[in-house]
């Protein structure tokens, strides 16, 4: 990082290579100062969390260059694959060279809570710290039914704040960005936020019977229940844009110390 030259960022989301989400993030990161590539599912993978799958045609995955008009003379590509994957193959031979940086969004809805687990969107920032880059997704809290007219050019005004905050830490660090889907003169600061025990909805999955086939059927709900304090979802409630540190796979270990710790004390009392 001490180098002079430009930071690579490689651009990707779960909601397409279509949505005006990705071109306005691949635009704020551009304008930042990257050296920007855009990769992007060819068709919505919401959902995936950090899936590797692509479809393969005799072990190849077909990926297709596209111009996009907002963003004349940088590379584009619809890949036939998850956002994890695009990520885990640039840093596997495909890119050269490599990026510095994943920034993942902007995502049509907000990732917020423990259900981020899920989220193809955080997923490729999660991959992104698994090859020792810089991760950051980055997510409009615009409701459960979308808006006709997202506020997308909100998140470029706390997008040069998240990434100075994101690029003060060691590599490898991920941090995933909320902004609330408001005019820009309605936001208020930037906080920190811990993660709520849930996402921002409620789903049950009922078992039905019949017609000769069982089927699983999911209903979504908005929480009935006010959100915890200081948490993501009630600072995003607020006006709040919301930044959080996640970390990626890894282990705890005394698991075998503490195991041999309870035994004795059992064998003791």
């Amino acid at each position: 990082m001490a180098s002079s030259r430009r930071l690579r960022a490689l651009i990707t989301n779960d909601d397409g290579i279509d949505s005006p989400g990705l071109w306005t993030l691949a635009r704020g990161a551009r304008d930042a100062g990257f050296d920007v590539v855009v990769a992007a599912p060819h068709i919505d993978s919401s959902g995936v969390g950090a899936s590797v799958l692509s479809v393969r045609d005799d072990g190849a995955t077909r990926l297709y260059p596209r111009e996009i008009e907002a963003l004349p003379g940088v590379p584009a590509f619809a890949v036939e694959g998850h956002p994890a994957f695009i990520v885990h193959a640039a840093g596997r031979g495909w890119l050269d060279p490599e990026p510095d940086i994943v920034l993942s969004g902007i995502n049509l809805g907000s990732n917020v809570g423990r259900a981020v687990l899920h989220s193809g969107t955080v997923g490729a920032a999660l991959t992104a710290s698994l090859h020792d880059w810089y991760g950051l997704a980055v997510s409009l809290d615009c409701g459960w039914v979308p808006p006709e007219h997202p506020h997308w050019d909100t998140v470029l005004q706390v997008l040069p704040e998240a990434l100075d905050i994101l690029l003060a830490g060691p590599a490898g660090s991920v941090l995933s960005l909320n902004v609330p889907d408001r005019p820009v003169g309605e936001l208020r600061e930037l906080r920190e936020a811990r993660l709520a025990r849930f996402g921002a909805v409620q789903v049950r999955v009922s078992h039905r019977s019949g017609d000769g086939s069982d089927t699983l059927t999911a209903e979504v709900a908005e929480l009935s229940t006010p959100p915890e304090p200081d948490t993501d979802l009630a600072l995003l409630a607020e006006g709040h844009s919301t930044v959080t540190e996640l970390q990626t796979i890894g282990e705890r270990p005394g698991v075998l110390d503490g195991l041999r710790r309870s035994a004795r004390r059992r064998r003791a009392g």
